[in-house]
């Protein structure tokens, strides 16, 4: 039974400010002992910060914390460690020179000076077992897809006994079925009296965890309600202050010439295996060629030879009928080709500079924002606010650094640059990760209007309803290979589902 007297955890009065914004304005919390709460809001709503206040990243700069009724100080992870409160960020917080075992420990005072790596690591294949979050223990952080690091942070997390868990968008990099089983953790850890609040994006995801839901807007608590007294419609509605359209409507594609093809193409993987084999498709002007996979079957290796970041060992790139194997990635851009990347803080975008300097990143070289050698900082500002406006980057000014940016905006930042660029090619890996529902209700009409202009654009999800809504065409990735490709009027999902986990023999060309 839950205990509805006193609250697990009790937050009063939060508030918390950054230059240029108020990210949270006296938010009030309360999680109950065996109680799963869902924190919704818009990018930039101060989901994270109230929830870093609570781990310790930040201090408020008002308010007072309670843990079981009595007064908490929280002044550091180390400190919300002790309470038995542990979190999932949406950036991961792992040493990438190191392996999961280490991340693992790193940090642990219990553990002795030369800990006993066996000890440690029979421990954690117990629990990668029976939670069914398979890594390689040996490997190292860098080696691994964002969907396995996301699965070291949550292994972390357990290793430490948390007593209560943040979910800071974990759905957002694994597949359907790791997100099934993610919520059969959170239902064992709530029998066994444990407490979780969930960040997400996904309505469907807070009437499967939750039992009670919180929607934040502009850093203010606007709604809360029981999950099971709502729907996803009132929550979205909540969310963004007006209705969401969750079906996108398109036109039939009216394909063109060619605009991508992959001949036979190979390559290897970050630990020197193969993690492409026999690749071999076309995309075509005026289509949305879907890529489906469960993470770590080839999706980043095969990204990166399109766009130039990885060599192939065997094959042929062609762009527009022209060779591009193994040319450069600014080769590749100047095909017109752009590149919305996994990794959005690493690859995506340059947290020291601003907004508006990252937004010129693709263009800055000619006019009109440059005038042979000389930038012109007047047009890159305008260029700046325009699309600012129109892709609904929340920033208090053009100048401010990315890096205070939160997630989704950074990420509507990169949207914003890479279709400004695009003009053969858009390769958009994960672009709705981590956006809210009117963000990602934007982000499919963009690519859909991307397709109707004339682009051919290869759409990388692990969301197989948002693959098949947006996409023409889906190809199968398993292992490095392409399993199938279906045209998604005639697609049949289970069968999808099996060729994801291995299960077929049909391979496409």
């Amino acid at each position: 039974m839950n205990d509805t007297t006193v609250p697990k955890i009790e937050m009063r009065n939060i508030s918390k400010a950054f230059p240029g914004v108020l990210a949270n304005d006296c938010v009030d919390l309360k999680l109950r002992k065996g109680e799963v709460l869902a924190l919704l809001g818009e990018n930039g709503a101060g989901k994270s910060t109230l929830m870093n206040v609570l781990c310790g990243l930040y201090r408020p700069d008002r308010g007072e914390i309670y843990i079981d009724g009595k007064h908490a100080e929280i002044h550091s992870p180390r400190d919300a460690q002790k309470y038995g409160i542990g979190m999932v960020h949406q950036h991961f917080k792992l040493v990438d020179s190191m392996n999961v075992l280490e991340n693992i420990i790193l940090g642990l005072r219990d553990e002795p000076f030369v800990p006993d790596l066996k000890r440690v690591r029979d421990r954690l294949v117990d629990l990668a077992n029976q939670y069914h979050l398979d890594v390689d223990p040996n490997a190292s952080i860098w080696q691994l897809s964002v969907g396995e690091q996301q699965r070291v942070e949550i292994l972390k997390l357990l290793y430490r006994n948390a007593e209560i868990l943040i979910l800071d968008e974990p759905t957002a990099v694994l597949t359907p079925q790791e997100s099934h089983e993610l919520n059969r953790v959170v239902h064992v850890m709530k029998r066994e009296g444990k407490s979780a609040i969930f960040i997400t994006h996904k309505m469907e995801e807070v009437m499967e965890f939750s039992d009670h839901v919180m929607v934040l807007r502009k850093g203010k608590v606007v709604a809360e309600a029981n999950t099971a007294e709502t729907t996803p419609r009132e929550l979205a509605r909540m969310m963004v202050g007006r209705d969401v359209l969750f079906q996108i409507e398109k036109k039939p594609a009216n394909p063109g010439k060619v605009v991508l093809e992959l001949s036979h193409i190979e390559a290897l993987g970050d630990r020197g295996l193969p993690a492409l084999k026999d690749i071999s498709f076309q995309l075509r002007a005026g289509e949305i060629f879907g890529i489906a996979g469960v993470a770590g079957n080839g999706q980043k290796e095969l990204a990166e030879v399109v766009t130039g970041l990885r060599r192939s060992t065997k094959g042929k790139l062609q762009i527009e009928g022209k060779d591009m194997t193994n040319r450069s990635p600014l080769e590749i851009i100047h095909r017109g080709v752009a590149h919305i990347p996994q990794d959005r803080t690493s690859v995506g975008a340059v947290g020291d500079l601003s907004v508006a300097s990252n937004l010129a990143m693709k263009q800055y070289r000619s006019k009109p924002l440059a005038a042979g050698v000389f930038l012109l900082p007047k047009r890159i500002l305008d260029l700046a606010r325009a699309l600012i406006e129109k892709f609904h980057i929340s920033t208090p000014s053009p100048a401010t650094q990315v890096k205070f940016l939160s997630g989704g905006n950074i990420q509507k930042t990169i949207l914003a640059r890479e279709i400004g660029a695009a003009r053969t090619v858009m390769i958009a890996v994960y672009p709705s990760r981590g956006l809210d529902v009117g963000a990602t209700e934007t982000v499919r009409r963009q690519l859909v209007s991307q397709r109707d202009a004339g682009l051919g654009v290869l759409f990388f999800s692990e969301d197989l309803d948002e693959l098949l809504q947006i996409s023409d065409r889906v190809a199968v990735l398993f292992e490095g290979r392409i399993m199938d490709i279906f045209d998604t009027n005639t697609v049949n999902i289970d069968h999808i589902g099996m060729l994801m986990a291995g299960m077929g023999e049909e391979e496409g060309t």
